[in-house]
């Protein structure tokens, strides 16, 4: 349990970093924020809400309890990273560098299962000792 919960915590603090970071340029509505976003057609208001989204996002995932408000919040970034990835893929064509994003979807999947393993430890370990 004590390897999950470590892995769990370098991998969901690696993603929530990439996550963070590239929330701040879309929240301050930073020049290459907004023409990154304009140049895929999304407006202004769009690119800081997704900004909030994502913040909030990072604050569900790293406070403890909630389990809930994490499903929803694992859920919603997953849904950000694959839209930015269609969207560039679809305005701009397949470039190798999309492939990039193969690492921040890879680590929100990996930190997804490794917060359910823990989960199901912990409630056998809840079990355990009620007997």
């Amino acid at each position: 349990m004590k390897k999950t919960k470590i892995i769990f915590w370098i991998i969901t603090g690696l993603f929530s970093a990439f996550m963070l970071f590239s929330s701040i340029p879309d929240l301050m509505l930073a020049p290459e924020a907004k023409t990154f976003m304009g140049h895929l057609g999304f407006p202004d208001y769009f690119t800081q809400f997704i900004g909030v989204m994502k913040l909030l996002g990072v604050i569900a995932i790293l406070i403890p309890g909630y389990p809930k408000i994490k499903e929803w919040a694992y859920a919603g970034l997953l849904f950000d990273l694959i839209g930015a990835t269609y969207s560039v893929t679809t305005v701009d064509g397949f470039h190798p560098a999309t492939l990039t994003m193969i690492l921040p979807i890879g680590f929100l999947i990996a930190s997804y299962f490794l917060f359910h393993k823990m989960n199901r430890a912990a409630a056998v370990a809840r079990v355990s000792r009620a007997k």
